[in-house]
């Protein structure tokens, strides 16, 4: 596996996610950015959230996800709610 798991909320079930989907690097993570990496999850997880969405976020920032502006997760809330249009 990567050294994804050394990320902040990145567990052995999400980076194996991750790399499915070609993002086998903290480096590629964070030049992607969260709501690109969603995304992809998306389109090969149909089943990934919310949370999924925050804990990509959380990784990038090096925070745990709980930890997240108020802000900030209300902008990523409305990102994943217009994808469900």
């Amino acid at each position: 596996m990567s050294e994804l798991t050394t990320m902040v909320n990145i567990g052995k079930e999400m980076e194996k996610k991750l790399t499915t989907v070609g993002i086998d690097t903290p480096e590629k993570l964070i030049e992607l950015g969260a709501k690109q990496a969603f995304l992809k999850l998306k389109e090969r997880y149909p089943q990934v959230c919310l949370v999924h969405l925050y804990t990509l976020e959380g990784a990038i920032h090096d925070t745990e996800f709980n930890r997240l502006s108020e802000d900030r997760k209300k902008e990523l809330k409305e990102f994943s709610d217009f994808l469900k249009r």
